[in-house]
């Protein structure tokens, strides 16, 4: 009997394991800089941000109306002569005692009042003077000094990803500069004959095979989106030579080398033996769908990422594995998008063997309904959905089954 062939093909990793082992590769980069809350959108933290002071400063109006002492005011309908007038900036005098004071949103309380009745709850009167129509409470429409943050207290943490509120958090403590993770820079590239731009030749003078780079376009965008600097590298020619001499130029002054296409082992796909000959390079076959083949290397200093090059699959491996390294070389500490669970509205009965990634969006009816078309080329899946439904190996889906969904508005945030 003829002993069995060993199959020669790599096991599937999962990809968990695949992400796991990628992140293992990613040392957040060590540079840093100060830049101002108004550029720092998307940009993560590189120290603990503390405040130097109270917000609020002092204990302050949360209403127009009256400052009060409340203890004064015993019934409904006093008659109180108004002893000074605090806008918004002012430095009060102390209360005087048996008066009220003018007071206005966000304005400081004097000292010796405790309470603040609200402009609907008074009656001004003649000669100064405003009765009071609803008793006040100690504490009533005050913000206490150090509410929102104490002086020494972190108000964002290192790690942190910064986005419009915590731009403004920023400002709130009087940071004028902020110390920010420098940005990766990126080199990206396709491979592929087949390829050609928009622009450069029209739909009716396409070549049989031709097609034009629509994956340039969105890793370009998710990279900027990532805060990278993007150097981009263009169409490379299926030749090995080709191949090298762009990759060198890529690892040159780059941390991360992207590219899509040309990872598998076809006679024309050469970025595997051109890595393999200027650095080194794994080879992975993921059980995921779509995206099954991606490849991870180093030359010299820089990160080698190979994508697949179907458009949906590389769209949705950049977004699984891509994204969360390049947010960890950026020292973010938040890397895993944040799941939803929502009733399918539609049957899937075909269940794979693979974990499948399946386009999806949001209908009127708090559901989730499919692309029709859930083919790996079929980009038109990409720009219809508003989410990935993250399917286990072997689940089939029925309708009004509780399904796991990843927002693409966070995946490309």
């Amino acid at each position: 009997m003829n002993a069995p062939r060993p199959d020669s093909r790599p096991p599937l990793s999962s990809l968990d394991d695949a992400l796991a082992a990628l992140l293992a590769q990613a040392a957040p980069l060590v540079q840093t800089e100060a830049v101002s809350p108004f550029d720092a959108d998307g940009r993560v933290l590189a120290e603990d941000l503390v405040s130097a002071l109270q917000v609020p400063p002092q204990d302050n109006s949360s209403m127009d109306g009256y400052a009060v002492r409340s203890a004064e005011i015993a019934d409904e309908g006093l008659l109180l002569p108004v002893s000074q007038r605090i806008p918004a900036g002012a430095a009060p005098q102390p209360l005087q005692p048996g008066t009220a004071a003018r007071i206005f949103t966000g304005a400081p309380v004097p000292a010796g009042a405790d309470a603040i009745v609200m402009q609907e709850d008074t009656e001004s009167v003649e000669q100064g003077q405003v009765r009071i129509l609803r008793v006040p409470g100690p504490g009533q429409w005050i913000r206490r000094s150090g509410e929102d943050i104490t002086r020494g207290s972190t108000v964002l943490a290192r790690g942190v990803r910064l986005g419009p509120a915590a731009q403004g958090l920023a400002a709130s403590v009087g940071r004028d500069r902020v110390l920010v993770a420098r940005r990766p820079r990126v080199a990206l590239f396709s491979t592929g004959d087949e390829l050609v731009m928009p622009g450069e030749v029209a739909p009716g003078a396409m070549k049989p095979g031709a097609i034009y780079n629509s994956n340039r376009f969105f890793l370009r965008s998710l990279l900027l989106r990532l805060g990278c600097e993007v150097e981009d590298l263009g169409i490379v020619p299926d030749r090995r030579d080709a191949t090298v001499q762009a990759l060198r130029q890529a690892s040159a002054g780059n941390d991360v080398i992207l590219t899509s296409g040309g990872v598998s082992v076809g006679e024309e796909d050469h970025i595997k033996p051109a890595v393999q000959q200027l650095g080194t390079l794994d080879l992975w076959q993921i059980a995921m769908k779509p995206g099954k083949p991606f490849a991870h290397g180093r030359i010299g200093a820089a990160h080698f990422i190979g994508l697949p090059g179907n458009p949906v699959s590389s769209f949705v491996t950049f977004l699984l594995l891509v994204r969360p390294f390049l947010l960890k070389l950026q020292g973010a500490t938040q890397l895993a998008p944040t799941a939803i669970e929502l009733p399918a509205h539609f049957d899937w009965p075909r269940a794979d063997k693979r974990r499948e990634f399946l386009r999806a969006r949001r209908d009127d009816q708090g559901g989730l309904e499919l692309f029709p078309n859930q083919s790996s080329g079929v980009l038109t899946s990409t720009a219809w959905a508003d989410g990935l439904i993250d399917n286990p190996a072997g689940k089939a889906i029925a309708r009004g089954d509780p399904v796991r969904f990843l927002p693409l508005a966070e995946l490309m945030a």
